[in-house]
C-alpha cells in the first residue's frame, strides 16, 4: 500500500498540548508512515549501559510524533486509526528505572538489557541464558490532544487516549478515540518489540519503528474513552506451551498485583538463578497480569502468567 504521507521521527514533541502547532494535515481515509523515537527519546542505544539509565533526563521521555491535523474532526466525533502494519528497527531496550514502575519501592537500583532481533521478521528476541521472547510489535502511546490548554505530561493515559500501553494495539488492530479539540490532533510513538499486560517495570521491550496507520473520521459518534477492535487473536505467538501462573489475593487490586509480580519474581529467580532485577524486566516484557475475580467480597484475585514458551 502507498502511503499519503510521511512524517519524520524528527517532527515529535514531548507533552499534550492543543496549542500544538500541526505538522501535517490529512483527510480522512488517508494513510500516514510515522517515524518514531525510542521512549527514551533517543538518550539509550544499543551501546548504553547501566550509567546512562543512571543520567536520564526525564523531560526527554516519551516523545510521540505530529501532531497531525484531521480535516473536520469536531468535538463529537471519533477519530479511528488502523494499524496496517510496524516496520521494526532491529533492537530495543528494558530498564529498570529508579523510581518507576509497579515495584519502585523493592527496585532502588538500576538496571539495563538490550536487545536485538531480525529487523525483517521480528519473531523472538533472546534474554541473556534464560530463554527468548516471543515478539509482537506494537504501539504504546496513541492519542489525541486535550480540551484543556496547556502541556500535559504524555507519560499517564488519559479519556483521549495517550500512554496507554496496550500491548493488542499491534498490526491490524484498530483504535478509536473521542475528538476534544477542532482537528483532533493525533500523535503517536512509545513503540514496543514486546510487553506484558502491566508493563510491570515500566518499560517493555522499548524499540523505534516506523508505524503505517490509516485514519478515518467518525462523524457524530461519541465514546467515553478509547475503544480498539482486533481480527483475530492475540496470544498464538506466546502461549502454546501454556503458563506459570501466581496470584495476589487481597481486599486491594493494586497490591494484589503487587503481590502477584513478587510471587513470581521469586519463582523465576529460583527457577533459573538469576538476579531478582533480571527477573522483574523478565515479567514486564513477557508476563501478563490479568484480573481474575471482582466479585467475591472482601477479597479480589490478581493472577501473573508467565508463558512456558519462553524456555523452550
Amino acid at each position: 500500500m502507498s502511503n499519503n504521507h510521511t512524517i519524520h521521527s524528527l517532527q515529535h514533541h514531548f507533552g499534550w498540548d492543543n496549542a500544538n502547532k500541526p505538522v501535517i494535515d490529512i483527510k480522512s481515509g488517508e494513510t500516514i508512515e510515522i517515524d518514531t523515537v525510542d521512549s527514551s527519546g533517543s538518550q539509550l542505544n544499543i551501546d548504553s549501559t547501566i550509567d546512562d539509565v543512571k543520567n536520564l533526563d526525564f523531560s526527554k521521555v516519551n516523545p510521540v510524533t505530529g501532531p497531525i491535523f484531521i480535516e473536520d474532526a469536531k468535538e463529537g466525533d471519533v477519530v479511528e486509526v488502523e494499524l496496517i502494519d510496524f516496520i521494526a528497527s532491529g533492537w530495543g531496550w528494558t530498564a529498570v528505572i529508579p523510581g518507576f514502575g509497579l515495584l519502585s519501592d523493592e527496585f532502588k537500583d538500576p538496571d539495563l538489557n538490550l536487545w536485538k532481533y531480525n529487523k525483517d521478521n521480528p519473531i523472538e528476541s533472546i534474554y541473556s541464558t534464560y530463554g527468548k521472547v516471543p515478539l509482537k510489535p506494537f504501539v504504546g502511546t496513541i492519542g489525541l490532544a486535550l480540551k484543556e490548554p496547556g502541556n500535559h505530561s504524555i507519560v499517564p493515559p488519559r479519556h483521549c487516549g495517550g500512554n496507554l500501553d496496550i500491548k493488542d494495539l499491534s498490526k491490524g488492530s484498530k483504535v478509536r478515540f473521542p475528538v476534544q479539540i477542532p482537528g483532533a490532533l493525533l500523535s503517536l510513538g512509545d513503540t514496543h518489540a514486546a510487553q506484558g499486560d502491566g508493563e510491570i517495570c515500566g518499560t517493555a521491550i522499548e524499540s523505534p519503528m516506523k508505524v503505517i496507520v490509516k485514519v478515518n473520521l467518525i462523524k457524530n459518534m461519541k465514546i467515553p474513552s478509547p475503544q480498539f477492535e482486533t481480527f483475530g487473536p492475540v496470544s498464538n505467538h506466546i502461549d502454546k506451551d501454556g503458563y506459570f501462573v501466581t496470584t495476589g489475593v487481597g481486599s486491594d487490586l493494586m497490591e494484589g498485583a503487587k503481590n502477584a509480580i513478587r510471587s513470581m519474581i521469586d519463582l523465576l529467580v529460583k527457577k533459573l538463578n538469576i538476579p531478582d532485577s533480571k527477573a522483574y524486566m523478565f515479567c514486564s516484557v513477557c508476563a501478563d497480569l490479568r484480573i481474575s475475580e471482582v466479585v467475591d467480597v472482601p477479597n479480589w484475585v490478581v493472577s501473573c502468567y508467565f508463558p512456558k514458551s519462553v524456555f523452550n
